[in-house]
């Protein structure tokens, strides 16, 4: 037994799971840097002494093999002094070590363990051409077609790396041998892959749960999470991509409590996706749909949300984000009741000037009465034409009906934009508190420089919202006698 097998066989050795236990749970973190290896510490779970996936062509770079020139007993010997059990099958895995990888095995270390990239010790025995660990491996049952953070395989990585006898040996016991699908946005260096990166397999897609167009319900480590799927067709429109990117950029920059939270991306696959939180509850529009009017203190509440949620987005640096498509339905309730924006950032828009934006489209959408009548004209506009689209909803949730409904949203909206109605106002005065009527006729005005901003939004509503108190039944102010003593 050499002095290395004898260094690394003496560390303490921890829970198989541990390693990708602690994949799992940094991935639900989406802004924990992924790529920390080397010098990063205690208890770190990916592995950088062997080549690494297929994706990166970049020779083993381990700090001992730098001093050594690889191959060296100082080289092996300058192994971490905290590797977990995961993390020593994979040294051992990349050393050819094949009665280390046994005692290992045989300890009860998970032959499918991972690091913090998804590579299992196939993958390393693999990259580094070591066939007596690849078949040991296989012999207790590995996953032959296991898939790194990058969806790379063994078999994908021994072909890389020229070790034809491994690629042999996988490929004679059933190993897929992946075709190479790039995307318009794959990086040539692993590096560069950017922290949003999720794994496709970390998604599980159930038949029937497309939510609309290209656009699905799926769970992720145990969450519902929201995906956006970019159709293989679209890979060839520059147009398309260019949308993609954008809204990639968005909404990586944007977080707020009352915006829909972005959790990651696929960029590196086929097919690419935007992956962010999903919502149980809904969205706005089934909410109003159901409910009809609101009370005026939740409208209030409502509103806040919405404007503190735009009111980020419009003050963001250096350049405002405009959401342009807003309405009910891209708005949801969260668990708790909360309203979050969504749907930012997935129009095409191009710049006219320093606070103007156009429609990359030249069709309007006629199909919504939330639109501005800056936008249904193809003109130039600017963040006032989210605030019509504010004016409107809060309408609708005082009066719990549309603008002009039942008229067609067509019909609707030509009467708002060409014709400049507005719709009236039916609910009794004392539904709308006061300076609340006047905030709604300013917000929908059709001028866009008499539309006030967010930020003065919030300032009036949170000046509206004590006046407008919660309407309690008797079953919440009545309280049978032995209970009021026992609150004294």
């Amino acid at each position: 037994m050499d002095a290395a097998a004898k260094l690394k066989r003496s560390v303490s050795r921890q829970l198989s799971s541990g390693a990708a236990r602690m994949w799992r749970q940094m991935s639900l973190e989406t802004h924990t840097p992924r790529r920390a290896w080397p010098g990063a510490g205690a208890g770190q779970t990916r592995f950088g002494l062997a080549r690494q996936s297929s994706l990166d062509p970049t020779p083993r770079g381990g700090a001992g093999e730098a001093e050594d020139g690889g191959g060296g007993a100082a080289s092996q010997l300058s192994v971490p002094g905290n590797l977990d059990a995961t993390m020593q099958l994979l040294f051992a895995a990349c050393q050819g070590d094949v009665g280390g990888v046994e005692e290992l095995l045989r300890d009860g270390v998970d032959v499918n363990s991972i690091d913090l990239d998804g590579r299992t010790a196939l993958h390393i025995a693999s990259c580094e051409g070591q066939g007596e660990v690849v078949r040991l491996l296989l012999d207790w049952r590995a996953n032959i077609n296991a898939r790194d953070r990058w969806g790379s395989t063994p078999v994908a990585d021994a072909k890389h790396y020229g070790h034809f006898e491994v690629y042999n040996l996988l490929e004679a016991r059933g190993a897929k041998v992946p075709k190479n699908k790039r995307t318009p946005m794959t990086v040539s260096n692993p590096k560069e892959v950017p922290e949003y990166e999720l794994n496709p397999l970390e998604l599980q897609f159930r038949r029937r749960e497309e939510v609309t167009k290209g656009h699905y319900v799926a769970r992720w480590y145990g969450s519902k999470v929201f995906v956006k799927i970019l159709d293989k067709d679209s890979f060839s429109d520059a147009n398309s991509i260019t949308e993609f990117k954008h809204e990639l950029t968005l909404l990586e920059k944007a977080r707020h409590p009352n915006l829909v939270q972005f959790v990651g991306a696929v960029t590196q696959n086929v097919p690419m996706m935007i992956v962010s939180e999903y919502h149980e509850k809904g969205n706005l529009a089934s909410y109003l749909e159901t409910k009809g009017r609101l009370q005026s203190y939740k409208a209030i509440r409502f509103a806040l949300d919405i404007a503190r949620g735009l009111n980020y987005l419009h003050e963001c640096k250096p350049e405002p984000i405009i959401h342009g498509d807003l309405s009910p339905k891209s708005i949801v309730r969260d668990d708790v009741g909360k309203l979050k924006v969504a749907g930012f950032g997935s129009l095409s828009l191009i710049k006219v000037s320093e606070v103007k934006l156009q429609m990359a489209q030249t069709t309007p959408k006629f199909n919504s009465i939330y639109i501005a009548p800056e936008i249904y004209s193809n003109g130039a506009f600017d963040r006032s034409a989210d605030v019509f689209a504010f004016g409107l909803i809060l309408y609708q949730m005082i009066e719990g009906i549309p603008a002009f409904h039942p008229k067609p949203p067509e019909e609707a909206a030509k009467m708002i934009c060409l014709e400049g109605l507005r719709p009236p106002f039916k609910n009794k005065p004392k539904y709308y508190p006061d300076d609340l009527k006047e905030l709604i006729q300013e917000c929908w005005d059709q001028t866009p420089s008499v539309r006030p901003t967010f930020a003065e939004i919030i300032v009036r509503l949170n000046k509206i919202s004590p006046s407008c108190t919660k309407q309690t039944g008797w079953r919440d102010t009545f309280k049978l006698p032995w209970k009021q003593a026992s609150e004294r």
